[in-house]
Order: C-alpha cells, then structure tokens, then sequence
C-alpha cells in the first residue's frame, strides 16, 4: 500500500496518485467494517480529494446469512448480527472530499457517459489520519444535492431507527442534526467544494487502480488513532 510522502511525528501529505485506504468503523465499535482503497487527487491543509475507482474491490457490512443490510426491513436492520463481505465497487466511481474538522465529507456521482449526477453531503466522525489511509464513522443521516442546487435529506428513517437501536444516543443525535444544519448552510451559500469545478474532474488514466490489502482491518498507530471517548459498548452493529 502506498503511504504517500510523509514521516512520523506530523501530519504527512500524499501525493496525487498515491493509493490510501477510506474506512469506517462500525457504529459503536472499535472494528473496521468498511474499507475502500482510493487513490489520492489532492491533498493540502485545506482539502482531501480521493478518487475511488470503478471495479475497486472494497470490504462492505452485511447480515451474518449475507444479506446485504439495505435488504433488511427497517424493524431489524440494527440488530441482527453483522459480518464483512468483499465486493466490487460497480458504477462510474465516485470523487470524495473531505475537509479537516468537517463532520462530513462531500462524494460527487457520475453516469457511466460521465454525465454529472449529483453531489452527496455523507455526515460522518471527522477523519482520523494515519500513514495508510483515513479513518471515520458514518452517521446514517445524508443530504443529496443537485446540479440546481435543490437538496434533500436523505436515510432519515435508518437515522430515527439507530437512535431506537441504541447505535446513536441522544447528545450524537443532537450533534448529528446540528452538523446536518451546518452543511446546508454551506450548500445555501453554495460554499466550497460546491463552488469549485469538480464535476468537469476526470481520473488521471494512467492511474492504476488499487488492491486491498490483506490488512485492511490493522488498527491505526495509535499516536493517529482517534481520540473520542467509546461512547457505545462493542458490538456489530453498523450503518
């Protein structure tokens, strides 16, 4: 796996072209139960852009019968027992941007004749850096947005659903919503990264497009380990 250009004891910076790991972990969990291999386009102080590849293998949750999640009715979604499975990420890929400190990231969706679809506000744990890659846990609650800037929320009942789960307590669900507000401010202001030209972005084609590792679960150094408090006991549930 390449780790970019950096060293030990700082913030280190990839290089476009540099192949990273994106993961989160599952709710209320120390384990990994999403990992997706990307490929670095930019990253400054102001800006992380990773390019996630049609065809990329990837590690996604799913019931213990391997089931796929969404599958499931809503009731149950939450609480029956969850493994990983391996998969292909089929579409025309997906450009993420995150931010430092934001409490979501920005991911850009194109049809296959590179037709821009729409943007995507997925709220989520500001990332943890570490060599390998960046760290996070997703929220449930999402905001779609659209070339007219029109937006809608997006997954409110599978967000309603983990707070009756015990996945996301009552001060998360505050500060989730509170987070959710915040970025539509951004998106009514039609602030960055909505203001920059990213829809015209394409991949590099020279790029090769990254492996998952046989580690892709290996914990961060704990120096760039995340530092919030386990709020949620140990347990498989997960977005």
């Amino acid at each position: 796996m390449e780790t970019g250009n950096g060293g030990t004891g700082g913030v280190h910076r990839w290089r476009p072209g540099d192949h990273i790991l994106w993961r989160y972990r599952a709710n209320g969990a120390r384990h990994f139960h999403i990992c997706r291999p990307v490929t670095v386009v930019r990253d400054t102080p102001e800006l992380l852009a990773v390019w996630l590849a049609p065809g990329t293998e990837c590690v996604r949750p799913v019931l213990a019968d391997g089931t796929p999640p969404h599958l499931e009715p809503l009731a149950t979604r939450y609480t029956k027992p969850r493994t990983t499975d391996r998969c292909r990420w089929l579409g025309n890929g997906l450009l993420k941007l995150a931010r430092p400190g934001e409490p979501w990231s920005v991911w850009l969706f194109w049809d296959r004749d590179w037709r821009f679809r729409n943007w995507y506000v997925n709220l989520e744990e500001p990332r943890s850096r570490w060599s390998g890659g960046v760290d996070s846990e997703d929220h449930f609650l999402d905001i779609v947005v659209y070339a007219d800037r029109s937006w809608e929320w997006r997954d409110e009942d599978e967000f309603a659903q983990a707070e009756m789960a015990g996945l996301l307590d009552a001060g998360q669900v505050a500060r989730v919503r509170a987070a959710g507000q915040e970025a539509l401010r951004l998106i009514t202001a039609w602030g960055l990264p909505f203001s920059e030209n990213w829809p015209s972005w394409r991949p590099d084609p020279r790029w090769r497009r990254p492996r998952l590792p046989a580690d892709w679960r290996r914990p961060a150094p704990s120096a760039l380990a995340p530092t919030r408090p386990d709020r949620l006991p140990d347990h498989p549930r997960a977005s």
